[in-house]
């Protein structure tokens, strides 16, 4: 059965319009972690758009859960997890310009940088996964590397047309195989709802969903526990969809 990771980037997203102190993502955190979440995942970008350091550093104090941190490549962001030490790292890519990320990491490209960090943070025993695209390439690069985890980008699926979307279903499918198969164990996310999300968590072997924006766009008409339950629910009770095959 798949656990949940809730994002909550879009909480602290609602605060920084104003440049204010509320809404305090860290107590609404807690709220999420009553409502069933199994992790709280926060993205520490490097303009701090939304999650402020303060808020990384509270969350790892007051979560009775567990901690995903999502951080870009950089000097930066690899001393704060070494001095916060969350439960995860999950690197992604990272562009100022980008509204949310855009694609998932290309480790083919700089594989020998790719693995310094890694046995950067995994020394002291933070697990880290690699935000990527379901291509085989990229999941072979990560096992090559010595990555233990990865998250599939479910981004390409949720935007698909409604024509499209089970072949994008199919390729997550298979890249959950392949990295299975290398050994890496998987979680994925980026752009799931409550319309899409049953397809890909009747797929076996993703162990956690990071989801957050269509939560909290769902919280603010039922309040962040329900919404958190009804997603939970989804995920671990999804129906067979014929469309689909699964």
């Amino acid at each position: 059965m798949a656990s949940l990771g809730v994002n909550i980037d879009h909480i602290a997203n609602v605060r920084q319009a104003r440049q204010t102190i509320e809404p305090d993502p860290v107590p609404l955190a807690l709220l999420a972690e009553v409502g069933g979440a199994d992790c709280i995942t926060v993205h520490l970008r490097e303009d701090r758009r939304h999650i402020q350091d303060r808020d990384l550093k509270l969350l790892k104090e007051t979560l009775k859960t567990r901690l995903n941190l999502e951080m870009a490549m950089t000097n930066e962001m690899v001393e704060i997890a070494l001095n916060v030490s969350p439960d995860m790292v999950t690197l992604v890519p990272e562009k100022r310009e980008e509204v949310t990320t855009e694609g998932g990491l290309a480790v083919t490209k700089n594989e020998k940088d790719f693995k310094k960090v890694l046995e950067q943070i995994q020394r002291p025993g933070i697990p880290v996964s690699l935000f990527i695209d379901p291509v085989q390439e990229q999941l072979e690069a990560a096992a090559n590397i010595g990555a233990k985890w990865v998250e599939i980008h479910t981004g390409h699926y949720a935007n698909a047309s409604w024509a499209d979307r089970p072949k994008e279903l199919a390729k997550i499918k298979e890249g959950t195989a392949i990295a299975r198969s290398l050994g890496l164990r998987v979680n994925a996310g980026h752009g799931l709802t409550y319309q899409n999300v049953e397809p890909v968590a009747a797929i076996e072997g993703i162990e956690e969903f990071n989801i957050g924006h269509s939560i909290v766009s769902r919280s603010i008409a039922v309040g962040l526990k329900e919404a958190v339950r009804e997603m939970k629910n989804l995920i671990n009770n999804p129906r067979q969809d014929p469309l689909f095959g699964i």
